[in-house]
């Protein structure tokens, strides 16, 4: 089930909030978001909803275990099993077939019989769950964590259908205290239903609106390829990721508000970045601070010589593309990023602290779509293909495939409101008329004021919401991008 979806819309989610309300106490509260959290995954997942389980049964018992022998042997060897078992999890249903494919590459160079096995199925969301478990474990081993002794607490917090499929990452010491006592106060479910709404536009009027044209770009045969073809796909792409990726962290906060569950922000305006440096602590944050906390700064982080600083940085990259996909394009996706981040800190760079901003934004932005280019693309010779293409080496002609057989006024309108959208522009403008209703001298005008932002603000959440439901009623085009990782 996904949340821009009629069914999740108009029966899922008014239902499940309905119980909720009804409900006397935190058990009985918790409980139930734990069973309709399961429910919720299963609707897709069925029986690939066990490795699920079983993450949250076996963690439960290795939490417990490693706060009981705090001090010990048994404490270290009992992490130590946790960290194999998450990963084996992970890696099991994630690399199996990549591994198997490339050491068949192997097999056929040689000439030798070549392995053959099933097509394992990825279970959704299983990067992110993985995550929640260890850093669960690993923090009641650094001791910043108490060990969930209620298994409903726990299994609540690992499944909670928000941030199940597609996250945020959420550490448990920034929950802990929720899961025992979290009042829902009308501005919590005011601005909760007001932050869903918003990134449902976003992910349905946006990011759906440039998949379908994007998808068939990224399809065009490499020898068809233009250089209009290749930047309105690289454009439409930077921006679609955007959307359909931070449009779903908008819902899954205002989902968790509705509940009282207060989750971190995991996006903050990624394209105004100067550097790669500042995109890494504006995108995806939750999992910026996931990789630097349990394995950048593990790793020695920048207290060591420059070498092994830059070392660290390309295996916390190399790591983050890996497990962003089990595909070399992703590999070559985290290690470009990390081969930028250890030049922003050789003396050869030191130019770009103090060159111009619009300079300094360029370069960032350039460096991120050409990034991408490795993310959306199947294969390295794709990416090669789009790249040459960007750069004028392109093999088409225009005839058979040209940029107005995509570029309709449709998706260049959304390209326009999405270029806009990825600035901090209306924060400023609402910060702007709170300013203006606070500084009004006469209290009529204040209030009139305020009672217009309302009125303003009703219609244009309304307005959103009608009209992404209506293009979900019409079948368009739905793809959740996160949801393979």
């Amino acid at each position: 089930m996904v949340f821009s979806s009629i069914i999740f819309l108009f029966l899922f989610l008014p239902l499940v909030l309905g119980v909720y309300f009804l409900l006397p106490g935190i058990r009985a509260s918790n409980l139930f978001l734990m069973v309709a959290s399961f429910l919720f995954y299963a609707w897709g997942e069925k029986a690939f909803s066990l490795p699920m389980v079983l993450s949250i049964t076996v963690n439960y018992f290795f939490g417990i275990g490693v706060e009981r022998y705090r001090g010990e042997k048994s404490e270290k060897r009992l992490l130590i099993l946790a960290v194999f078992f998450n990963l084996g999890l992970l890696a099991f249903f994630k690399y199996t077939n990549f591994v198997v494919d490339n050491f068949n590459i192997v097999l056929t160079y040689f000439k030798w019989q070549l392995i053959t096995i099933p097509k394992i199925h990825l279970p959704a969301g299983i990067s992110f769950f993985t995550f929640h478990s260890l850093s669960y474990v690993i923090d009641i081993y650094r001791n910043t964590s108490l060990a969930q002794k209620n298994f409903e607490k726990l299994a609540l917090y690992i499944s909670f259908f928000p941030q199940l499929i597609a996250g945020p990452i959420i550490r448990y010491h920034d929950v802990e205290g929720q899961l025992s006592k979290r009042p829902v106060t009308s501005d919590d479910l005011i601005e909760g239903i007001q932050r869903f709404i918003l990134g449902l536009g976003k992910k349905v009027l946006i990011a759906n609106t440039l998949a379908e044209p994007i998808d068939k770009i990224f399809a065009i045969p490499s020898e068809n390829l233009t250089p209009g073809l290749a930047w309105l796909g690289v454009v439409g792409y930077t921006l679609q990721i955007y959307f359909d990726f931070s449009g779903y962290s908008d819902m899954a906060i205002g989902l968790a508000r509705m509940f009282g569950f207060h989750f971190l922000e995991n996006f903050n305006y990624p394209y105004i970045s100067q550097s790669i440096r500042d995109f890494w602590r504006r995108w995806h944050i939750s999992l910026s601070n996931w990789l630097r906390d349990y394995l950048y700064i593990p790793l020695g982080g920048n207290r060591c010589s420059p070498l092994r600083n830059y070392f660290n940085l390309l295996v916390v990259f190399f790591l983050c593309g890996l497990w962003h996909g089990a595909s070399w394009n992703f590999v070559v996706w985290g290690l470009f990023h990390g081969t930028f981040l250890i030049l922003e800190r050789l003396p050869m760079m030191r130019w770009l602290d103090s060159a111009w901003s619009p300079i300094r934004h360029v370069y960032a932005v350039l460096a991120i779509m050409i990034g991408w280019v490795f993310f959306r693309t199947t294969d390295l010779n794709s990416a090669s293909a789009f790249l040459k293409a960007m750069v004028g080496q392109a093999q088409g002609n225009g005839v058979n495939y040209n940029v107005l057989m995509y570029l309709n006024l449709e998706v260049a309108l959304v390209i326009l409101v999405g270029i806009c959208a990825s600035a901090p522009i209306f924060p400023q403008i609402l910060k702007l008329q709170s300013s203006t209703v606070l500084t009004q001298s006469s209290r009529w005008m204040s209030r009139m004021l305020a009672f217009l932002f309302l009125v303003v603000g009703g219609a244009y959440f309304s307005f959103i919401f009608v009209a992404s439901a209506a293009r979900i009623a019409s079948g368009t085009h739905n793809p959740f991008i996160y949801f393979r990782f």
